[in-house]
């Protein structure tokens, strides 16, 4: 029996319109319209659609947003001295700095400017080391998604073991500490990691984010695991690829996730979910 096919842009939505009707009842009772801030430095296409999609969604949940624009010539103190006023603004509870910067600016001099309360994008120091110690805190837009996809197939991740493919600081390695607090089994895996697929083999839930078009093939997948693809990748005809073979995983896999409409859909759903929580904590604070 093939893979159930997890529609991320379905739950994604569903999401969506539980955060609308909150944002309403929020600000019916307490006057405060959540507020996102997005800076962006310099004119890279991608990004700017990225950022035109984070305050469309702002938009339909009900929310306020600001998008700020510097130069590629911009400095790292400009970029500090923009993120150090929106520290200090009332209407903005969320503070994203869409990245990747120019080359010139460190990203984690911008990281580190914004102050953790409005840290929505939950890549902050102090945002980490909450996930590594199991206090409150916000956590990073993909991975906070990839858990909601996983909970969607009904899958009880108490001693199952998950294996994350990719270590990175915004995926694979908050990820993982997601998967440890739910009480899984995690082993992550690398680029150095020897026999790859005797590894993902051993997998009840397979999570990949590499980077690498279809490095994961049906033959390295568990009968019956759960299988999560965060990995967008353009083939030769300039097709949208995860790091998922999909065709030769399908027949093998319980569930997975499609590359385009599955975490994708999830990771702005879950920037929109940190801005409310932000501005919540801000009206008890208030």
């Amino acid at each position: 029996m093939p893979a159930q096919i997890i529609d991320g842009k379905q739950l994604a939505q569903s999401i969506r319109l539980e955060i609308k009707a909150k944002t309403q009842e929020f600000t019916n009772r307490t006057g405060i319209q959540p507020g996102l801030a997005t800076v962006l430095v310099g004119q890279d296409p991608a990004s700017q659609v990225y950022v035109r999609n984070k305050h469309k969604a702002c938009a339909e949940v009900g929310f306020y947003s600001e998008a700020h624009e510097l130069s590629d010539t911009a400095t790292a103190e400009e970029l500090v001295a923009l993120v150090q006023k929106l520290n200090k603004d009332s209407k903005i509870h969320g503070i994203l700095v869409q990245l990747p910067l120019p080359k010139h600016i460190p990203e984690s001099v911008a990281i580190d400017a914004i102050i953790p309360e409005k840290d929505v994008d939950g890549i902050h120091p102090a945002s980490i080391g909450n996930l590594v110690l199991g206090k409150a805190g916000f956590v990073a837009c993909t991975p906070a998604g990839v858990m909601r996809l996983i909970d969607s197939t009904g899958i009880e991740l108490k001693g199952k073991h998950a294996v994350v493919v990719g270590r990175s600081n915004i995926v694979g390695k908050p990820l993982s500490l997601l998967l440890l607090a739910r009480h899984a089994t995690v082993t992550i895996c690398h680029s150095r990691t020897q026999d790859l697929g005797a590894v993902t083999r051993s997998a009840d839930v397979l999570c990949v984010a590499v980077g690498k078009a279809k490095l994961i093939k049906g033959d390295m997948v568990k009968p019956g695991a759960v299988v999560i693809d965060v990995g967008t990748n353009r083939n030769e005809e300039g097709k949208l690829v995860g790091d998922v073979d999909f065709e030769s995983v399908v027949p093998v896999a319980s569930a997975i996730t499609p590359v385009p409409k599955g975490v994708g859909p999830m990771t702005i759903t879950m920037l929109l979910w940190n801005t409310l929580q932000a501005a919540e904590s801000f009206a008890v604070e208030k």
